[in-house]
Parts: C-alpha cells; sequence; structure tokens
C-alpha cells in the first residue's frame, strides 16, 4: 500500500508552512486552555498561523485514515468525544488558565499523533463556544499545546515503551500521562511568553510550571492509568479495528 502524499497533497503541506515559518521568525523572542483575550493579539495570531502546516497534515492524514480503513472510523470518532469528555474535566490552575486531562494522547497513540491536531482543534472550538471553556483567540495557542505538542510527546514516548519491550496497556498509559504534562509544560511556556513579568521568561515559566504541578501531576498519573485500562478495553472489544489500524499486529491472534 502506498501511504506517500500525492502531489497535490505536497502542495497544500508546504503552501501551510510558509505563513507559519514566516510567522515563526518574525516572533519576538520575549514576544491548559488559556482563557479568551488573555494572550497578547501578536501572540494569539502567532500561535494559530504555527498551526496551519500541523492542520493541513492532519486534514490529509484523516482523509487517508477514512479512505483506508473505514473499519476503524468509529474508534477515531470515539477518540475525538473521548478528548472532548476528558479536557471538559477543568480544575482552576494558574490565574487566565485551567487543570485537566487532555485525552488526545491516546488518540495519537492508536492514529498517530497527526490526525489529533484537526480533531483536537474542533473539540477546542466546541468547547470555546459552548463551554466557554479557553476562547477563539486562544484557539491557536490551546491547539498547539493540547492537540500538537501533547500528542507528539504521547506518540514519541508510546515508541520508546514498545522498543523497551513493554505491554501496549502500560506503554499508552506511560505516553499518555507524559504527553498531559507536556501539554502543561508547552502552556505555561505560553503564558510566560505572554506575560514574563518583570523577572523574565524563565523565571515566569519556572512560577507557572510550579502552580501547575500542584494540580497537573495528579491528573497526568490519573489520566495514564484511564487510558492503560481504555487500551485493554479496546484490546478485548475492538481487536479488528485495531489490527486495521496496526496498532495490534495482523498476525497477532
Amino acid at each position: 500500500m502506498n501511504h506517500g502524499l500525492s502531489n497535490r497533497e505536497r502542495r497544500v503541506l508546504i503552501a501551510s508552512c510558509i505563513p507559519a515559518l514566516a510567522a515563526a521568525l518574525a516572533a519576538p523572542a520575549n514576544a491548559m486552555h488559556i482563557m479568551e483575550g488573555f494572550l497578547p493579539q501578536g501572540h494569539a495570531i502567532v500561535w494559530g498561523v504555527v498551526c496551519l502546516p500541523f492542520l493541513a497534515w492532519s486534514l490529509i492524514e484523516l482523509r487517508k485514515i477514512v479512505s483506508r480503513h473505514r473499519k476503524a472510523v468509529l474508534l477515531l470518532a470515539m477518540m475525538g468525544a473521548y478528548a472532548f469528555v476528558l479536557s471538559a474535566l477543568k480544575m482552576p490552575s494558574v490565574t487566565g488558565s485551567s487543570s485537566h486531562p487532555t485525552g488526545t494522547g491516546l488518540g495519537a497513540v492508536l492514529f498517530g499523533p497527526a490526525p489529533m491536531a484537526l480533531l483536537g482543534m474542533i473539540v477546542l472550538l466546541f468547547q470555546a463556544v459552548l463551554l466557554a471553556h479557553g476562547g477563539l483567540t486562544t484557539l491557536g495557542s490551546n491547539t498547539f499545546s493540547m492537540a500538537i505538542a501533547g500528542p507528539f510527546a504521547s506518540f514519541g514516548v508510546y515508541r520508546l515503551c514498545r522498543k523497551l519491550k513493554l505491554s501496549r496497556a502500560l506503554s499508552a498509559g506511560i505516553a499518555c500521562g507524559v504527553g498531559d504534562l507536556f501539554t502543561y509544560c508547552v502552556t505555561s511556556a505560553q503564558l510566560a511568553l505572554a506575560h514574563p513579568g518583570q523577572a523574565g521568561v524563565m523565571a515566569a515559566m519556572a512560577e507557572f510550571l510550579g502552580i501547575f504541578a500542584l494540580t497537573q501531576i495528579p491528573l497526568a498519573v490519573v489520566e495514564g492509568i484511564l487510558s492503560a485500562i481504555v487500551v485493554m478495553m479496546l484490546e478485548s472489544f475492538a481487536k479488528p479495528e485495531l489490527r486495521e489500524i496496526g496498532f495490534i499486529p495482523k498476525e497477532t491472534v
């Protein structure tokens, strides 16, 4: 099966990278749901533009999954719903933000990190509109931390754990917990860049991380345990779908 990109898909992906690179270069050096209006306008725009190539890639990968793995479409939809429910369980944290499980790591473990960018953005958009959780002006920053950075971290940790011969469930649990924590490391960096204070960005980031840790470390542990349980359940009740997407090798009985 050919998994390469078509010429049209390559052009879309390359075109989406151009404004992202321009925004990254133009952003000042001092330049998780961050609330509406909490970021300066320039920061909000930059984070939104930086997300564009990931969203373009996500759309391409989602189209491939829908066309090539029809048995797994329901499972993909469940990952979106899972992320919506978990990330809606918010707990007040740093001023202008909140702590909660992310739910995007499990989708990245099953399908790879790319599809979760667009799914996560849709989740964040609905939460901003329907639940006043996050915001429209901060949609880009929240998407980058929760739907891009976190899933990539989860995917990488999962692959590492599997190379160390850990079970799929244990690997998924560790990966989702780490992805949750990495999301909030990125959020802390975003807040520090936007509001460095008199002490500077690094001191502000250390302060945000310290406050986040009080609520986020226990939540990450809980998300990791829950994710491991979900994987064990899927291995029992959704083996055909897991084989279809390659999560379980097809020769496994």
